[in-house]
């Protein structure tokens, strides 16, 4: 039943992941036409930031699923090659 809830819990932080990442992306291709509009620029930070949080809580979780975060794991070792790729079995999805 664990492992059960840490999949969905896996699950549900890697689509958090998405959708703040595509929010990022698309304030970006915003801010290429409008690069002085403040509200632009203050909400591309605030995703930018959760962005970058929610890639350290899944560093933390579950290994690093970008290069940004993958000294976010826990111990002193590099981990980004001990984890199965996204498209091999027990991958990021």
């Amino acid at each position: 039943m664990a492992n059960t809830e840490n999949q969905g819990r896996k699950k549900q932080l890697l689509q958090e992941i998405n959708e703040v990442s595509f929010a990022v992306d698309d304030i970006l291709l915003f801010l290429d036409t409008h690069p002085w509009n403040q509200e632009a620029l203050d909400y591309y930070r605030e995703m930018a930031g959760r962005r970058k949080e929610l890639l350290r809580q899944y560093a933390v979780s579950y290994g690093p699923l970008t290069i940004d975060s993958a000294l976010d794991t826990p111990g002193d070792t590099w981990e980004w090659m001990n984890q199965p790729f996204p498209w091999q079995e027990g991958g990021c999805r």
